[in-house]
């Protein structure tokens, strides 16, 4: 494909997705289509082994528009970043085709794995803002990830993911059942924690009460005793 057929490629696919596009020249002001082209070159001195050369242009792209692309990530046509700011994706992450991101959202590795470190995004996701993908995992091809939600875990094909970590709610556009999930009262290891502790506590102090009320009967009957003798 030639370089004015991508540009154009690209141009059609903002103003698709984006209905506050209303001009084709919009599209050069818009920071996505900055990020990705440049993203392309970069990746392209990258695959040369002209590392310092694709990083030093690639961090120049990220302070230019706040979207930071490792240029050894790999990304497959269409892909679409609405704003963008905050945007991360890292070296070994792998993105399919018409894949949309939004502003904040970080394609990024846990800090445990060696080689691939970073997810593998399929065909047709949509990833909400705010959202981390984190670890070397998949996020099946048609599936959407809830804005603010971690995914720590691999997603299949055709789900929606919410929540903090991220559980999946629907598959196959059928609802999890809810004995199965429950995306509201989500688990808080620390509340459950706290909640225990108090538990334990009033417990202790039920036991103490009893013994203190032992006690002042004892007390009662020795006087008692006493005051007979």
């Amino acid at each position: 494909m030639g370089i004015i057929r991508y540009i154009k490629d690209e141009m059609e696919i903002i103003k698709e997705r984006d209905p506050a596009i209303k001009s084709s020249m919009e599209v050069f002001l818009y920071p996505s289509f900055k990020a990705i082209i440049r993203y392309r070159i970069a990746h392209y001195l990258y695959k040369k082994k002209r590392y310092f050369l694709a990083r030093w242009f690639s961090q120049r792209t990220a302070r230019k528009t706040g979207i930071e692309i490792h240029p050894g990530a790999t990304i497959g046509k269409g892909l679409f970043i609405d704003h963008g700011i905050g945007v991360v994706i890292g070296e070994t992450a792998i993105i399919g085709d018409n894949v949309t991101l939004y502003q904040g959202v970080t394609l990024g590795g846990t800090g445990k794995e060696q080689g691939k470190r970073h997810p593998t995004i399929g065909n047709n996701v949509m990833i909400s803002a705010g959202a981390k993908v984190l670890g070397s995992f998949t996020i099946g091809e048609n599936s959407k990830i809830g804005a603010g939600s971690v995914v720590l875990t691999e997603v299949p094909p055709n789900s929606t993911v919410v929540g903090v970590p991220g559980r999946v709610v629907k598959r196959d556009n059928v609802k999890i059942p809810r004995e199965d999930l429950d995306q509201v009262h989500l688990p808080d290891p620390v509340q459950q924690a706290m909640q225990k502790l108090k538990s334990e506590n009033d417990c202790l102090k039920g036991e103490l009460e009893k013994i203190n009320k032992r006690f002042e009967e004892l007390e009662s009957k020795i006087k008692e005793l006493s005051d007979n003798k």
